[in-house]
Formats: C-alpha cells, structure tokens, sequence
C-alpha cells in the first residue's frame, strides 16, 4: 500500500489550500482515511478523519469550521480542504489509512496502518 500527498505549500494567514492523498491498494472502501499533521518539536496530532463509507467524519477542535475531508472511494482519493488559515496550523501534513469495515472513525494516530510522506504546508501571518 502506498499513499501520495499532495498539495501542501506556502499560503498567507487566511487562504485555503486543498490536500489530496492518493492511495495505490486495489480498492479504498474497506479503509478509513486520516490526516494528520506535525510541526517541529511537537506530537503527531490528529487533524480529521473519515469512516471507509465517508458517512462518519471527526475534526479537531482546531480544525472544526475551517477543514472539510472528503473521499472518492472510486478515484481512491482523500482530500482535505483547509479554509481560513492561521500561522498555528504550519506543518507537515501526513495523510494514512485503516483497514475499517465499520462507520467508526477512530483518529488516533497510532490506529492507522498505513501513512504517506507528508506535505509541508506553511502559513505566513
């Protein structure tokens, strides 16, 4: 299995950028997705998460009103969508999955299987 994301970069305090997660497995739909993210001198945190049908999602509280993650279980296509950007949310971006055939998300970090390399995305103020 891999995973490519994609789609991180630099972005002034309240743009939007959108991160794809391309994922090579034959299907998508037995697998939750995930992202999450790290900054230097920090823990891998959780950003959001989605369930192997797309019907079950979880955000952070720092991700709540401003991210949206999406799935195309046809295309085997993550995604998540960042609006209103803060200098706080400068990372690396790491997008993975979990083999799920139940709506749960669970969006802990050390719960998902696979992980992709990540995308830096950085936030000026």
């Amino acid at each position: 299995v891999q995973l490519q994301a994609s789609g991180g970069g630099l972005v002034q305090a309240g743009g939007s950028l959108r991160l794809s997660c391309a994922a090579s497995m034959s299907t998508l739909e037995d697998w939750a997705i995930g992202w999450f993210r790290q900054s230097p001198g920090k823990e891998r945190e959780a950003v959001s998460c989605i369930s192997s049908s797309g019907d079950s999602t979880y955000y952070s509280d720092s991700a709540k009103g401003r991210f949206t993650i999406s799935r195309d279980n046809a295309e085997k296509m993550g995604y998540l969508q960042m609006n209103a950007l803060k200098p706080e949310d400068t990372a690396e971006y790491h997008c993975a999955v979990m083999f799920s055939l139940h709506d749960a998300v669970p969006c802990f970090p050390s719960q998902y299987d696979y992980w992709g390399q990540g995308t830096l995305v950085t936030v000026s103020s």
